[in-house]
């Protein structure tokens, strides 16, 4: 009996989380949804309404990205616009070279893993798709597709934020006599 309640159990739980899945690639987030911000080692999701600049990224079959360096500066808020003008999936992944490498190694073993995060973007053949992400550390970060075989094949590119100097204080005005 008590067997049985667990293997009840367990199915009750693979369905409830099956109804919920989506296979990779397929549609991930709902715009109705809101963004989770989480503070990441490369910044955090942020609000599209004070990005102040785009940048637009293609992504093609041959396993890159144009461009694949980008220079952004601590503190700003930019869109990225991600275009898949090839035949097959791809994805735009920020992170650190570590969690790319895990996740990379993961997407290996587990080619249908499900993932939406607001650093991620999966992007249809012919489709567009968009992150707005606040660079909010300064540092080398990175963007990969990390579907299996894409990132091993080198789709890969750099991200430089540079530390924001701060502006002197303008001079104050002194009297002689």
């Amino acid at each position: 009996m008590k067997h049985h309640i667990v293997l009840s159990t367990v199915f009750a739980a693979a369905f409830a989380l099956a109804g919920n899945a989506s296979a990779h690639g397929d549609e991930h987030a709902d715009s109705a949804v809101a963004t989770k911000k989480e503070q990441t080692d490369w910044g955090i999701a942020g609000d599209a309404r004070t990005a102040r600049r785009t940048l637009t990224f293609t992504m093609s079959d041959n396993m890159r990205f144009t461009p694949d360096r980008i220079v952004v500066q601590e503190g700003e808020t930019v869109r990225l616009v991600i275009r898949n003008q090839g035949k097959m999936l791809h994805e735009f992944v920020l992170g650190t070279r570590k969690t790319l490498d895990e996740h990379a190694a993961l997407m290996v073993k587990f080619p249908t893993m499900e993932h939406d995060e607001p650093y991620m973007a999966h992007v249809a053949p012919g489709q567009t798709g968009q992150i707005v992400w606040t660079f909010n550390r300064a540092g080398d970060f990175d963007f990969a597709c990390l579907i299996a075989g894409h990132y091993q094949a080198g789709m890969v590119g750099k991200v430089l934020v540079a530390r924001r100097v701060a502006r002197p204080a303008p001079p104050t005005a002194s009297t002689s006599r």
